[in-house]
């Protein structure tokens, strides 16, 4: 069993390191300057945390905490941010390979197998990712990164006091978060023009800000009330998992994506029927949210 912890510790933070280090490869392919590869520094965090986590508590990650999903977040965002600027600033006209049909990528997979008969299957592949579009290459990084930090949290090593009922909650909670940040970064940025850089900051800016709550494990806290014996108490030991998951939609989701979408149709002048349907969604669940809020409140009260 402590092996199998040892092992699931490593592979999962391996799997992390691989990713980050795939984003600034490209970082340096796009940026022509191997200067970017100083950007594999921010790995050696993540390198000593596993080293200590091995020694000190086996492998087992902290209960509500994960140090591991945060150093990985720290070493992968700016790669991110380099070339989601990058691609805002130099948007390429040249032919390039799109990931949106099958067609398109086994013509681009046989051009680079036909260019070089004679090279190995990791030139062919090689030759094959500098080809895919800038724009596709970002989103793929982004989908890549949400799902391994899903499939992470769920190899990785439970904390002490962990159950298995509250990974899978939070695996479940994970996937929604993962889902509606995804659907943030592909659809707003696709409404940047060459002319408002401002925006790609600011949704940059809150894309950052939405991706730290995956290191908080606080949506699954055990409540006053789930406990049959406690009696009395205040209203957030009675609700912490309520509390933290209002918290949570409305300063750190789906409260920053209103108010990004609400500044893209009335700052910048972008109005569309997604934005539009997308920036209601946002206000509905901001809106339920609070509605939940006063009917936690008003119901505490008719308890004491």
């Amino acid at each position: 069993m402590i092996v199998l912890k040892f092992l699931c510790a490593v592979i999962t933070r391996s799997l992390f390191i691989l990713v980050s280090l795939l984003g600034v490869w490209r970082v340096t392919m796009v940026k022509n300057s191997s200067l970017y590869w100083l950007l594999t520094i921010l790995y050696l965090p993540l390198v000593v945390e596993m080293i200590i986590t091995l020694k000190r508590r086996k492998g087992s990650d902290y209960k509500w905490f994960s140090p591991a999903i945060l150093l990985f977040l720290l070493s992968i965002i700016p790669t991110i941010w380099i070339l989601e600027l990058h691609h805002q600033n130099n948007k390429s006209t040249e032919e390039c390979t799109s990931l949106h049909s099958s067609d398109s990528i086994n013509k681009a997979i046989n051009i680079s197998h036909s260019s070089n008969e004679t090279g190995n299957h990791l030139e062919r592949t090689v030759r094959f990712a500098t080809q895919v579009c800038a724009n596709d290459w970002i989103l793929a990084l982004h989908q890549i990164l949400l799902i391994l930090l899903i499939v992470g949290k769920w190899i990785m090593p439970m904390g002490v006091g962990f159950t298995r009922d509250q990974l899978s909650q939070l695996l479940l909670v994970f996937v929604g978060t993962a889902a509606d940040i995804l659907e943030f970064t592909s659809e707003t940025l696709s409404d940047v023009t060459n002319q408002n850089p401002l925006l790609v900051y600011i949704i940059l800016a809150v894309w950052t800000w939405t991706m730290l709550q995956f290191p908080l494990h606080l949506s699954v806290l055990t409540s006053v009330k789930d406990d049959p014996e406690a009696q009395g108490g205040s209203f957030l030991s009675h609700h912490q998992a309520d509390m933290w998951q209002i918290v949570e939609t409305l300063f750190i989701q789906d409260g920053p994506f209103l108010l990004v979408r609400l500044v893209v149709m009335f700052h910048f002048k972008i109005v569309h029927q997604m934005l539009l349907f997308f920036a209601i969604k946002n206000l509905l669940v901001v809106v339920l949210n609070l509605y939940r809020l006063v009917v936690l409140i008003q119901g505490f009260q008719s308890t004491l």
